[in-house]
């Protein structure tokens, strides 16, 4: 070979080692950077469905509150599983008394903090942080620590659904005594709803937990009380209601003197997460007893109708729950 055709073909291999990495992939044959071939593709949905096989059902975790709330969602698949980037999440916690944390009749603030670092986490564009107070939400919100704790997150908002304009009409189509009623118009413009209760006794329900907090959505929730059967109302509110995760806040649990408190407290220092809302008050029952009594979950007249509506099981056994201690 002389020198002029030397340098050619150099020239000619020098050229081919610059061509773009695709370029060589697609002449070979083989799939672009970051596209998975058929059989790394059916990997990955076996490893995402074995994934969700070991997921557990239910998730109790127990230490300082923040800890607890991440290592509970967490195990159910981190909040990247509920909200993806850029969306609107609606956060009901029970916030309505003028109760100041440690009475354990509201959400513990720090519970509500974790809540809304996962979110932002996640890539949440808006959180909104919403109850109906059963008297000034002004001092309900500051009282119960949720006002100060909201003011730390500027994308969060905390809204009062005290004004009637703030609610639609819904039909209850499922439901036995509740056929319609009023729900927040924020709802329809979210794409997350998380239930975020106390767990504390109750005079009228015995406990109220995750169902019994969802009356915090609801413009005129007096009915519930004098124009039909309040267990069986709350159960039907729970078929147009449907959060897609329910973090019960166990912190402080008031054991006696609900639902406003004071009363007698625990400090069990832990949460309960789940996707079930039936099994997530299921598990909250058996945490304390409550008004000096031990309930089971098949005695709370209102896990008994939410689970004929078929809205969850409140079979503890028959679950899977990651108890993160």
């Amino acid at each position: 070979m002389d020198r002029r055709r030397f340098l050619r073909t150099c020239g000619a291999a020098g050229a081919g080692l610059l061509l773009p990495a695709a370029r060589w992939r697609a002449l070979a044959g083989e799939p672009a950077a970051g596209e998975a071939t058929a059989g790394e593709a059916a990997r990955a949905a076996a490893d995402s469905a074995a994934v969700a096989a070991n997921r557990p059902d239910l998730a109790l975790a127990r230490g300082a509150a923040r800890d607890a709330v991440r290592r509970a969602v967490g195990a159910l698949g981190g909040m990247e599983r509920f909200l993806a980037p850029g969306q609107v999440a609606v956060v009901k916690p029970n916030i309505s008394f003028d109760a100041p944390p440690e009475w354990g009749a509201t959400t513990h603030p720090e519970v509500l903090a974790a809540v809304l670092e996962l979110l932002f986490a996640a890539g949440a564009r808006r959180v909104v942080v919403a109850d109906h107070t059963m008297i000034n939400p002004e001092r309900c919100f500051a009282r119960s620590g949720a006002a100060e704790v909201v003011a730390a997150f500027p994308r969060a908002k905390l809204v009062s659904l005290d004004e009637e304009n703030a609610y639609r009409p819904a039909a209850v189509p499922a439901g036995k005594v509740l056929k319609r009623t009023e729900l927040p118009r924020l709802l329809d413009r979210a794409d997350l709803l998380i239930n975020l209760p106390t767990a504390k006794s109750h005079t009228a329900t015995g406990v109220s937990l995750g169902l019994k907090n969802l009356m915090g959505l609801v413009w005129d929730r007096h009915r519930f009380h004098s124009e039909m059967d309040l267990h069986q109302a709350v159960a039907d509110l729970a078929t147009v209601v449907r959060p897609a995760l329910t973090i019960l806040d166990a912190m402080q649990l008031l054991k006696t003197g609900g639902p406003t408190g004071p009363g007698d407290i625990e400090a069990f220092g832990g949460v309960v997460a789940g996707t079930d809302p039936v099994a997530v008050d299921a598990l909250g029952v058996t945490l304390a007893p409550w008004s000096r009594q031990t309930w089971s979950p098949k005695r709370l007249a209102h896990l008994r109708a939410a689970e004929a509506h078929g809205l969850g099981t409140t079979d503890l056994d028959a679950l899977k729950v990651a108890r993160l201690d």
